[in-house]
Formats: structure tokens, sequence, C-alpha cells
């Protein structure tokens, strides 16, 4: 208030709107001895009147001046301060009446999970699925779902005009590693063919923890589900009635209807944590280490054997000839496994301000950890999405870089990132945020949720139980499993029902958008290029 009042021409000494309430005081004294005067005459009482009106003259006139006073005031300190200027002075105000305390939120159902004990075996260890009433439309309204939800429309826009029938679902099956069939709660599996490792063993119990926080909100049907790298339903080869697939990415050219990959809820070969501590253990690590102290280049850790393009990153590394920027490290998982993953924990890894993004087969579960680690994400061109990475834009999410010229691009990347600190930054902490506030794991099962019951709406027939299919629970899952993979399957489990509707799944893409998208992110892209040509012709 003294700065304000230095600011101002006022007295520094004396607080804002003393002046005008001595004058008030003064003003209420001087009636108050006149009243009494009056009360001992016959014209008392209008005395009193006139009195009483010079002091409601007097108040008026302290309202204008206070409303002046606030008009005086500069539009950009009130509003960049967000200041209320009040009367620095005591007055006796109508207390307000208490706010009623908020009712204490009813606690949630625990869904029961028993594993059977000592000797003892059955032939039926799954409970019946709980029986829990809808949330009440009552509540506060559901937010939107994050702006990839969209493509949910766009995966299954193959079979809008002719539904999705038995014959196609039984095409499927060529390239399905196992069938899922959900009736009435009830999850049943067919497996036709091994996964790696537990690929499919955790997008299994992904499902299975859906159905606990959803309970009764999973409608009747069935899929056929790859677990594979690569997409493998071409559309070129499918244009009439395509096989409806599940898989976990897809490219511009297939069909393969894109689910959350099955990392989400754990990797106990690697030991790669479940999603939701991880991603706790991944802020944290990027406070240790200020943007701005990071080291000054580009890091890339995993196995290069994958893929001719994770080769041709190692020619990128530091050498005695070419320092492009970049530091390559070779990572052998079979040596972490001898030495216990010492040398792969993610969360000790944010300590450069760039980090490069290269697939593998094909997609590569490491997007979503490295865009989450604050450093300015170098994505080398890719060739496949995953859920959600259709929504990252370049300049705004990622620096995009040359596919078929890495080494150059990621070398102007780095320099121009240390030339522009600031807006490196900015990018970095893009990604960090969307991946922290919208890959959060409500928003995977919301959107695991919303592509089911899309899915369903598509079916020409009535599911049933497969012949050779077996009935799995959270239960018959977990109780047998051991190590790490009972570990992980305890920390991702879902303890008890959602006590609210999932998010409101946004409208399809209209062409227009999905031209405007298209467009938009080739802008930048091209931007970049030009941006490197610049460079090396200077």
């Amino acid at each position: 208030m003294r700065k304000l009042g230095l600011g101002l021409g006022m007295d520094p000494a004396m607080p804002a709107g003393a002046t005008t309430f001595r004058q008030i005081k003064k003003t209420r004294k001087n009636s108050e001895v006149a009243a009494a005067a009056a009360m001992t005459s016959s014209g008392g009482t209008l005395l009193l009147f006139f009195l009483l009106a010079v002091l409601l003259g007097a108040l008026s006139t302290f309202c204008w001046i206070n409303q002046e006073f606030f008009v005086s005031i500069p539009a950009g300190i009130t509003k960049a301060q967000n200041l209320v200027i009040r009367p620095n002075t005591t007055h006796t105000q109508t207390p307000r009446p208490p706010k009623p305390k908020a009712k204490p939120k009813p606690k949630r159902p625990t869904i029961p999970f028993t594993c059977p004990t000592g000797n003892r075996t059955t032939t039926r260890i799954c409970p019946s699925p709980p029986r829990l009433p809808l949330p009440a439309s009552s509540l506060s309204p559901s937010p939107s779902c994050p702006d990839y939800f969209r493509w949910i429309h766009e995966d299954l826009r193959p079979w809008k005009s002719t539904g999705i029938t038995q014959e196609m679902v039984k095409r499927a099956r060529e390239t399905a590693h196992f069938r899922l069939v959900v009736l009435d709660g009830r999850v049943y599996m067919e497996r036709y063919r091994r996964s790696f490792q537990t690929r499919d063993v955790f997008t299994l119990w992904g499902i299975l923890q859906l159905l606990r926080r959803y309970p009764g909100r999973i409608p009747d049907l069935e899929l056929m589900f790859n677990t594979e790298d690569w997409p493998v339903v071409p559309a070129r080869r499918n244009t009439s009635a395509p096989p409806p697939l599940f898989h976990y990415c897809a490219n511009h050219s297939t069909l393969d209807i894109v689910f959350p990959d099955w990392t989400f809820w754990g990797w106990p070969e690697i030991n790669m944590k479940p999603w939701e501590p991880l991603k706790r253990e991944l802020k944290a690590g990027n406070e240790r280490v200020r943007w701005m102290d990071r080291e000054p280049y580009a890091y890339w850790k995993g196995n290069p054997l994958v893929s001719a393009a994770r080769k041709d990153l190692l020619k990128c590394n530091v050498s005695k000839a070419h320092d492009w920027n970049a530091r390559i490290y070779n990572l052998s998982w079979r040596k972490e496994t001898q030495i216990g993953f010492k040398e792969s924990d993610l969360a000790s890894q944010c300590i450069h301000r760039y980090k490069i993004y290269i697939e593998g087969v094909a997609w590569s579960v490491s997007e979503k950890y490295i865009l989450a680690c604050n450093s300015l994400t170098l994505l080398v061109k890719p060739r496949y999405y995953d859920f959600f990475s259709r929504s990252l834009m370049p300049l705004q999410h990622y620096w995009p870089v040359r596919s078929n010229d890495k080494c150059r691009s990621i070398k102007y990347a780095v320099d121009w990132g240390n030339s522009h600190k600031q807006k490196a930054q900015a990018i970095g902490k893009e990604a960090s945020n969307f991946i922290q506030e919208k890959l959060k794991m409500e928003y995977v099962y919301d959107y695991m949720l919303h592509l089911l019951t899309e899915y369903s709406k598509l079916l020409r027939y009535k599911p049933t139980r497969p012949r050779k299919a077996i009935e799995l629970c959270s239960e018959s899952m977990a109780c047998p499993s051991k190590g790490l993979q009972k570990k992980f399957m305890m920390e991702s489990m879902v303890k008890s029902p959602h006590d609210s509707a999932p998010c409101n799944l946004p409208p399809p893409l209209e062409p227009v958008e999905l031209k405007m998208l298209e467009r938009r992110k080739a802008i930048a892209i091209k931007q970049v290029e030009m941006w490197e040509q610049k460079a090396q012709h200077s």
C-alpha cells in the first residue's frame, strides 16, 4: 500500500483513505453533539433529520472519493498484481454466516482380491463380477478427453458403414496372438500363439484392471489381438471388409486398431515398472538437474541391433573425426539382467538437454519415457504411431530430425537449442507436461473404455464364449505369478471402482481438420529443414 501511495502522490506515512475517514469521524462527532442539543428544543426532531441528511451526504462524498481513487490507479497494476485496495481502518462489519461443512466423500468400496491358501485347489478361482451402481448423473460433469481420443473414430472408420461381422473377426485370427471375449463382465481368452516375453500377459492384465475400474461399464464384445512390433493389416489388400485386429501401433498404410501397450502395467523382463509409479520417478528425476545445468548434448541409450536406423545412429556418436553433438550408448539387456539393471534406470537419465527418440523394429515403447524427461526430444522421422503420438506437434512437443541425414540434423538441433535455450527448454517442458497430464493412467483407462465401447457398437452379432477359451480374472493371473511379474501386477492393480464417469469422448475429426493437422506438421518440418540447409551453406 505504501508503494502505491508514493506512486500516486500520497503521504507515505498516512494509510490510503485515512484523511477521508477523519473527516467523516469529525462530521459524525459534530452531528452527535448537535443532535443532543436539538432533542431539548421543540424543533429538535426537524433538526435531527437535517443533521442525518448531512451525515449521509458526507458518506456519499466518501464513496465518490474512493471511486475516484480506484479509477486513478493504472489498470496495468490492478490487472497484473490482482490487487484489491481498501481503506486501512477498522469498522464494524456484519459477520458472514459460516460456510456449511462439506460432506465427506463416501469411502469407495474396495474390490475383493483373495488368493487360495495352502494346498487348496479350486476349479473356479474367479469371483462373480462386482455389481456396483453406475455413477449418479448429479455428479459434476466429466471433463473432455484429450485430443488424441479423437483418433478412436479414425481407427474404427473402415467399419463405420458396414459394421463388424463374425466372418471379419474370424479372418483376423490368421495374425492374432489371442482372442478376447467379454460377456456379462466376465473375461474369456483363447491363445493362438505365444507372444514375446509377457506382452500378452500384461496386455490382458490391463484389460482386467479396466473392468475393475469400471465394473458393469464394459459391453459384451469379441476381439482379436496381435502383440508383435509391427502392424499386419495392409490397407490396400483390405479395401472392402478388413479384419479388425487390435495392436500397439499402426502406420498410414495399415488398418490395425491402436491400443495402449503392455508397459503401462509393467515389463518385468527388463525391470520396467508400471507407468504410474515410473511417471512419478521421472518427474522427480527432472527436478534433480535444472535444464540449464544439464549436459548440452543429445543423448540416446538403447539396443541398436534391432533396426538399420539405430545402427545408422551409432555413426553420430562422438569420435576423433567428428563431434555431432550426440552421446550414443549401446545397451545390452543381457548384461543389464546380470548386473541388476543398474545402468538402465530411466529416472536417472534426465541429465542432458536433448534426448533422441528413434524407432526400433517398429514403434518403440521408449517414446513416452523420453518425452517425459523435460529435455528437448529430437525425434527422428517416424514411420509408425501409437495411440497418443498423433497429437504431438513438431516445434511444440519435439524437434524433427531427418531420417536420411541424422548426424547433421542432430548437430544442427543441438546448436540451435544451445543458441535458443529458453525456446528449447519450453518445447521440452511442453512435451513433459503433455505426458504427465494427458497420459495419466486415468486417461489410459478412459481411452481403452471408449475404444472398446465404440468397437462393440459396430459388432453385428452377439459374442459367445469360445469352446477352448479359459476365464481370466485378476486372481487367476496374479495369484500363481512370482517375482517381478507378481510385484508389478500387485502395484498396478485397481483397488476400487472409479466413482465418476469417464472423460467425455470428443467428436470425430472433420476432413478439413485432418488436412489442417497434416499441413501444420508439414510446414513445421519444412521450416526446420530450411534452417538446416541455410546453416550448411552459410
